[in-house]
């Protein structure tokens, strides 16, 4: 039977991917997003990616929405390889969140967040079991 707090942790996992949907829709472009104006340059306005560069930056977000929800997935199966992912997954959503902070700061600090807890967990594996 699965323990209520990591099914409330998959599924916070799940809306951060989802939300990187947005990024995706509004950087190819395929809808307007009031929350994410498309634009062409990031870094406020320091990095210019040009047009078909935003569309590879939206995949990006694309990429980040899938990995969220695998890891997620993994995560509640106890898949071995749930945690390493997560981790890097994390991490792409932490520099495409940097590179557009303004819009994006939450979920560079929920990135944070969610690196903390994996490294905790990590941690907390490792120690010695004792019976």
């Amino acid at each position: 039977m699965l323990k209520l707090l990591p099914v409330v942790l998959v599924i916070g996992l799940g809306i951060h991917g989802l939300i990187h949907l947005m990024g995706f829709v509004a950087y190819w472009p395929l809808k307007d997003v009031p929350e994410l104006a498309y634009k062409t340059a990031f870094l406020g306005g320091r990095l210019e990616f040009g047009a078909n560069g935003t569309r590879l930056f939206s995949l990006l977000w694309l990429l980040a929405a899938i990995g969220f929800i695998v890891a997620g997935i993994a995560l509640v199966s106890e898949w071995s390889w749930g945690v390493p992912v997560l981790v890097l997954v994390t991490l792409l959503s932490l520099v495409i969140t940097a590179l557009d902070w303004e819009p994006a700061f939450r979920g560079t600090l929920i990135n944070g967040v969610i690196l903390a807890a994996a490294a905790g967990a990590t941690f907390c594996q490792t120690l010695p079991q004792t019976n």
